[in-house]
């Protein structure tokens, strides 16, 4: 009988399973929504391969003014400006688009045969703010079909590319193919499985706010892209489409733009986060892929006089300095614009991010997969502005998924893209949800959206702040955060904990001590109170005594104003002299208040005010042993922007530029933690030689020095080496006929540019080591070799031409890259001095170690580590240990003569004192500034309390005046079944599965109601079967025929569960 039962259930169940989808799974589409070629309905496999180049238009240029002026006005400024150059020929190029129509602060002028006085005389003008070049971008966007046999469904984590970097480019799409990603910090050899649903809103649990009925009503969203087709069937109140391009048309012939929008508004499908925001489109780039600057800038001002809420920048370039760009990117957020810019695709790499993503104001947005962990391609922190003489600030601002993300076909159906411009586009169409949920719309800015996206983001375990940085978009909390907001002052990162592991790496990788270089922590003031403020007094200091605060010292400086939205509190900390020798935990915390104007005549007197604490934690040990420290030089480093500073491996064709820092934090991280693993204590010099005390320190280390030198800075290493410093030095390539052959049209001055220097900056390198009759070639050599058993690659390297004769000389045989270069030629070229150790004459002297390439070192393209390498000289420097795998070595070779290679010399008619700490122009050659004094900190005069410090300063960002508790959320489903496509003719409102909208009812949701109706009828018909089959099956208790006599019942009491009344 039960398996009569079970049989019969199990039927039912298959029935009704195929009549209608379970809630939560996937519905496949119509055939009509899809290409055949694909291997899923409604999902195509693409992978995206992005290709990019700028160049300038001949005799165009951006005139930038001081305001916005009329037409008549502009022209008028031109033409005085260029009064005094009678001889050229001039005239404003035309733009039709709808921003001619309104006053413009910038012109496109076509000058002909314009000199650079010409252009430096129009920039003197008192209304003329900057002279640029036009740019002509190109961009090249490829979708190719996954190559795959077994092609795996939208969210699969397999994809292949030829790695294309960023940087040599100027503004690219930030998207990739279906993604491939990295977990950090966390594996396990078993794991779960589980279905991943397709559509992201879902899964922020959108959804639940869409019940509420806040679907993105009145926010207005901008989609600087590709364009959009007029008749999408994903869109629903498409406000306003814009061409900004030179070609007739506003559809969308990528595909890009079109995904974008859909991520953020799209109505159906793959739906989006907001279907009933006003969208509009701005197409700024052609079909031919092709884009200007002065498009940019035009469909920028455009944004502002149409008072868009949201915009939606999926491109990104390595150019921070970028003037026109980032100026323009200054004011729209300044016009309460809400911008989000994908952060970059160039991970895992550190000291990657894209601008403007990584401006204070702008939300920096990196990527996830769908099991939460850090897309290998999404970028990395820090911040690379402020170096050398600061540190870098924590980017990106949140991470969220970006890999295998569903987003709208061109004309119709769904897709799966990847990277970091997937994110974005969920972060701006989340943003704009949230927008809409704000009753008072005035409380929502740049800095107000910012303060609640990371206050309520979900801190990804195992994963440091540069790489998530304050964690995962939660959208419901943001919600809550959002909704009991009031207007404050906050800060990123809200606290400083140098003991809490992995997070706050790298702070927390090495403890302080007293004597060491000053810890810097660059903290970022967001300002929701207003768009512009300034800091009350000073900050104050405020050691706890119960936690030994008074053990460290505080300097802060910071922005003397908050513009705009935000502003900068540097922190510097320091072991006071009395805790030489001690070992503990010292804790304090720093107050900051922020006042802004009030708006809308507050009652507030005029002026709001927020102060906020920062909490400080760290870990103090005694001072190392001098022999155990190691100081990086990172003042002699330079990068691009905004010199032309070439890579150091040339066989890098297609990221030529070196940008990541040069910072142990960034491009060195790697050699970093490998020096901290072996017990070294490595600190980092952002300012001349002349500033720190050698007798501290074991090696000074420098690698790919690009700057040249004081000479008070080569005079005083000389002094230091004498007394018992020592030196690791990792050269580069410097051949200035080389240097000639890489070089490129320039942008910014339209002049072709050579590198300032090569690899490394030979020549004042030699100037630093002539005293020892040491000197680096300009040879140029690469090639595979073993050494003490170790496989090397040397990578574009120089070879050593001179070296003591008491000294060790290694000499490799290799390849003449040089010869390559120039000639196309190939030639090996035995006994090449690469690696020399010195031991200097003077009693109680330091050592000297040089080696010709850094390649094996830096992050940025290293194909095969030489860390052991490095250990050994620092043996060698420290320690005075000679490794004999090296002093005993067959490659072993006699120290080079000085007439066997010319020295180089430095490139005639370089640039370098262009952006040079320490060379400035002058009528003939450069000369050496004067040296600068050395940083001076002011340190803040503690004010103790005798209070005691929280144990864990680990908590989720708390804002003032917030409690999420007050703002309650409706227990709704969290996801819902996928609708299906629309059919010819079918309405195009917008459909949510599995619910009903507040206030709307179409045709799609009155189609399922009978099928709901049914799928009810049919549970309860099952269940009224049940009961009566257990009915029937029952045995019948029989009523006893005779009724039993007293006497009998009394006898059976003990046995009976209760007693009977009588």
């Amino acid at each position: 009988m039960a398996a009569a039962r079970t049989l019969w259930l199990s039927t039912l169940v298959g029935l009704l399973c195929r009549c209608c989808p379970l809630a939560g799974t996937q519905r496949e589409g119509g055939p009509s929504s899809i290409p055949e070629t694909l291997p899923y309905s409604n999902c195509s496999q693409l992978t995206l391969k992005v290709e990019f180049s700028t160049k300038v238009v001949e005799d165009e240029y951006i005139v930038a003014f001081n305001g916005y002026f009329t037409a008549q006005a502009r022209s008028r400024f031109i033409s005085s400006g260029l009064r005094g150059s009678r001889t050229l020929t001039w005239r404003i190029i035309p733009r039709d688009n709808p921003a001619s129509d309104y006053p413009s602060d910038f012109e496109v002028v076509q000058i002909r045969q314009a000199h650079l006085k010409d252009l430096l005389t129009l920039q003197e003008h008192p209304y003329i703010k900057r002279v640029t070049p036009q740019r002509k971008v190109f961009r090249s966007l490829k979708f190719t079909q996954a190559t795959d046999s077994l092609a795996a469904p939208c969210n699969d984590s397999k994809w292949t590319q030829k790695w294309q970097s960023s940087r040599p480019l100027r503004r690219t799409s930030l998207s990739l193919g279906s993604g491939f990603w990295h977990a950090t910090g966390r594996h396990s050899s078993r794991r779960l499985l589980r279905a991943i649903p397709r559509h992201v809103a879902q899964i922020l649990q959108a959804d639940v706010l869409w019940q509420m009925g806040h679907t993105g009503s009145g926010v207005k969203v901008a989609v600087f892209d590709t364009g959009l087709s007029e008749k999408h069937p994903h869109f629903k109140n498409v406000k306003e489409r814009t061409n900004w391009t030179n070609e007739k048309t506003l559809d969308d012939g990528l595909g890009h733009g079109t995904f974008v929008a859909g991520v953020i508004a799209s109505m159906r499908e793959c739906q989006g986060f907001a279907p009933d925001s006003e969208l509009h489109i701005f197409r700024v780039f052609t079909n031919n892929q092709v884009s200007y600057t002065s498009w940019f800038l035009d469909a920028f001002n455009y944004a502002i006089l149409k008072k868009i809420d949201v915009l939606n920048l999926s491109i990104g370039g390595p150019d921070f300095m970028d003037h026109p760009f980032v100026d323009k990117v200054w004011e729209l957020t300044a016009n309460r614009v809400i911008m989000v810019s994908a952060i970059g695709n160039d991970g895992p790499l550190y000291g990657t991010l894209n601008n403007p993503a990584d401006q204070m104001d702008v939300i920096g947005v990196g990527g996830i997969d769908f099991e939460d962990n850090i897309a290998r391609f999404s970028s990395r922190g820090m911040t690379t502005w402020e170096l050398p003489g600061g540190y870098g600030r924590v980017k990106p601002d949140i991470v969220t998924f970006g890999s295998g993300v569903r987003g709208s076909g061109m004309k119709e159906g769904c897709r799966s893209l990847s990277g970091t411009s997937v994110a974005s586009p969920v972060v701006a169409g989340a943003v704009t949800l949230l927008a809409s949920t704000v009753q008072n719309r005035e409380l929502v800015n740049p800095a107000s959206m910012k303060q609640a996206l990371i206050a309520s983001a979900r801190r990804l375990p195992g994963v440091n702040m540069f790489e998530q940085g304050h964690g995962k978009l939660d959208l419901l909390r943001a919600y809550q955060v959002l909704n009991s907001y009031q207007p404050q002052a906050s800060l990123s990162p809200s606290y400083i904990d140098l003991t809490e592991c992995p997070y706050m790496w790298p702070y927390c990788s090495q403890p302080i001590y007293y004597g060491g270089m000053p810890t810097i922590i660059n903290v970022t003031i967001l300002n929701g109170m207003g768009v512009t403020g300034q800091i009350v007094d000073k900050p104050i200091w405020q050691p706890y005594l119960p936690q030994n605060g008074d053990h460290i010292d505080v300097a802060i400086s910071y922005s003397p104003v908050l513009w705009p939205w935000a502003g900068y509190l540097a922190v510097s900390i320091s072991v006071a002299k009395k805790a030489a020798s001690w070992e503990g935990i010292a804790q304090g915390h720093v107050m900051v208040t922020v006042a802004s104007p009030a708006q809308n005549n507050s009652k507030n007197g005029g002026e709001l005010t927020s102060t906020v604490k920062l909490p400080v934690k760290v870990k103090v040990v005694p001072t190392p042993p001098r022999n155990k420290r190691v100081l990086w030089d990172q003042y002699h480093n330079l990068r691009y922007p905004p010199g032309y500073f070439p890579r150091d491996n040339l066989r890098m064709k297609n990221d030529p530029l070196d940008w990541n820092g040069d910072h142990i934090h960034t491009n060195f991280r790697d050699m970093y933690q490998h020096l901290r693993s072996n017990g070294y204590f490595v600190e980092v010099l952002g300012a001349p030689i002349t500033c720190f005390d050698a007798s501290q320190y074991g090696t000074l280390l420098m690698v790919d020095s690009e700057e040249e030198y004081f000479p008070e800075e080569i005079a005083k290493l000389r002094r230091d080496i004498d007394n018992g410093l020592s030196l690791i030095i990792f050269s580069d390539w410097y051949n200035t006929s080389v240097m000639r052959k890489v070089k490129f049209y320039d942008e910014n001055t339209r002049q072709w540019w050579m590198p300032d220097t090569g690899g490394a900056n030979v020549p004042a390198l030699n100037d630093l080591i002539s005293v020892w009759g040491m000197a680096f070639s300009d040879g140029l050599y690469e090639g595979d070799f073993t050494l003490a058993d170790h496989e090397m690659y040397y990578a574009s390297g120089c070879s050593i031409a001179r070296f003591p004769e008491d000294g060790i000389i290694i000499a490799k045989t290799l390849k003449d890259q040089g010869l390559e270069v120039l000639k196309q030629e190939t030639a090996v070229v035995d006994n090449v001095p690469i690696l020399g150790l010195y031991q200097t004459p003077s009693e109680g002297g330091g050592r000297i170690a040089l080696y010709g390439d850094s390649n094996c070192i830096d992050d940025s393209h290293r194909q095969k580590d030489c860390f052991w390498l490095l250990d050994a000289l620092l043996q060698f420097t420290s320690y005075g240990m000679t490794p004999s795998s090296l002093s005993h070595s067959q490659s072993r070779a006699l120290p080079p003569s000085v007439s066997e290679h010319p020295l180089p010399e430095r490139l005639e008619g370089n640039h370098l004192y262009r952006y040079s700490k320490v060379l400035e122009a002058h009528l003939g050659d450069p000369k050496p500034r004067p040296l600068p004094a050395c940083p001076h900190l002011s340190w803040a005069k503690p004010q103790p309390l005798n209070e005691t410090a929280p144990s864990n300063l680990w908590k989720h960002q708390k804002l003032l005046s917030v409690d999420m508790d007050k703002v309650a959320l409706p227990n709704i489903r969290a996801y819902r079944p996928q609708v299906r496509p629309l059919s010819p003719g079918e309405s195009g409102a917008w459909d949510i599965p599995g619910g009903i909208m507040p206030g709307r009812y179409n045709q799609d949701v009155g189609q399922t109601i009978p099928v709901f109706a049914f799928l009810g009828a049919m549970v309860v018909l099952a269940f009224f079967v049940v009961q009566l089959t257990k009915a029937k099956s029952k045995p019948k208790r029989r009523k006893p025929r005779v009724k039993r006599p007293l006497f009998l019942q009394q006898l059976q009491q003990p046995h009976m569960g209760k007693t009977p009344s009588v």
